[in-house]
């Protein structure tokens, strides 16, 4: 059975790259990566660049380790403590830095088209705390003057359906009747779908963009090799 890798493996990656003398291949098994990915991080080819962690600092590795992984190149590493993996599944949800700006817009929103939602569940939605929620209600919000309400699915902060389950669970417990006709409901939903398969439309092309950065550096890598054979040849 493999050994577990690093916590973080591409900035450990790029911390022994920059740091020590050990192979490619060294660092990718120990990392868990290939070794395309070790090479185009150590030729500024990667498409991100990553900040790097130090395993001995983290404690996943010891210089003692990576010393003997320095003089046999053969020599597989051995991860000294097993990262802790931490699953999050209370708290607030993640947002992104770019959309948090947005988050007192959508908060705005649905207190205003829909009071029925408890300050709990528009927190467990956008991601916030009450008290912001409740300095937006009583508009003693640091930056209220600015804030204008706006649709938290338009915004990115959340998808319809869960701005949909969470309005029909705090409908029901208020006693409130549904008032939406069945056709507009059709539209909702299908306009729903529509963004889903925006998204995912989207993240496809992202995922074919990435990929064919990968094939570019490994004809890069793959070029360079063979041009430094030939020249080794030649002489």
């Amino acid at each position: 059975m493999s050994q577990p890798t690093p916590l973080m493996p591409h900035a450990t990656a790029s911390w022994l790259v920059d740091n020590t003398a050990l192979t490619f291949e060294q660092i990718a098994e120990f990392c868990g990566l290939h070794m395309l990915e070790v090479q185009a991080m150590a030729d500024d080819l990667a498409s991100s660049k990553y900040t790097g962690r130090d395993p001995v600092r983290a404690g996943e590795l010891t210089m003692e380790e990576i010393e003997k992984g320095q003089k046999d190149p053969e020599y597989k590493l051995r991860m000294h403590k097993v990262p802790v993996t931490v699953s999050r599944t209370k708290g607030p949800r993640y947002t992104p830095v770019s959309k948090r700006q947005d988050k007192p817009d959508g908060i705005a929103w649905i207190l205003r088209n829909h009071p029925e939602v408890s300050d709990a569940q528009i927190g467990k939605l956008i991601g916030t705390t009450r008290n912001t929620i409740a300095a937006i209600r009583d508009r003693s919000h640091w930056n209220i003057a600015n804030i204008t309400p706006k649709d938290p699915v338009t915004l990115g902060l959340c998808s319809q359906r869960e701005l949909d389950a969470i309005v029909a669970k705090a409908a029901k417990k208020a006693g409130i009747e549904d008032e939406v006709p069945g056709d507009e409901r059709l539209v909702d939903d299908r306009e729903a779908l529509i963004e889903e398969l925006r998204a995912e439309r989207e993240a496809a092309a992202k995922a074919a963009s990435e990929a064919a950065q990968e094939a570019e550096a490994a004809a890069w890598l793959e070029a360079k090799r063979a041009a430094e054979a030939a020249e080794q040849n030649g002489e």
